[in-house]
């Protein structure tokens, strides 16, 4: 009796597997190409399909059939869309070299502009200042108001 409503179970599996397949072979084909196309409603239903036709045998599926699956379950669609395009890495490298050509621009435009020297950087204001610094005794153990003090000071200029 278990063997015969088991063999009754195996038939209308492969009755059911195989009208599954009827149906959705024709949905499948060319899947990749199509599913951008497809609208959520078609996109569900095919999903939902394949999904019932895997959770039968494997071996009963087309080969359309699994590669619908795994491109529905791993193809680069939805949340596993690329974020960028192919040639997005050249817009980014011309992007980056725009943007240094024009603050090199803008430097080299103030920088021509700019007013001459401010009168703090002469050699006789940075004298000026080391003998300042030495009437407040500025700095008395290391510094230039220290006994036998032999450094420049604040002379940087030539």
């Amino acid at each position: 009796m278990f063997r015969l409503a088991a063999t009754r179970t195996a038939l209308n599996t492969t009755r059911v597997v195989g009208r599954r397949n009827a149906s959705t072979n024709v949905a499948v084909q060319n899947i990749e190409s199509r599913w951008k196309s497809l609208s959520q409603t078609e996109q569900n239903t095919i999903a939902k399909q394949l999904e019932e036709a895997q959770k039968g045998d494997w071996k009963q599926l087309s080969l359309e059939e699994k590669k619908a699956a795994y491109y529905i379950a791993f193809g680069p669609h939805g949340p596993r869309e690329p974020l960028t395009q192919p040639g997005h890495g050249m817009k980014v490298l011309i992007g980056t070299l725009g943007v240094v050509a024009a603050s090199t621009a803008l430097f080299y435009v103030i920088r021509q502009n700019a007013i001459e020297k401010p009168k703090t950087i002469s050699k006789e204001w940075e004298e000026a200042t080391n003998e300042y610094m030495k009437e407040q005794k500025m700095n008395p153990i290391s510094g230039i108001a220290s006994e036998g003090y032999k450094g420049k000071g604040y002379v940087v200029s030539n």
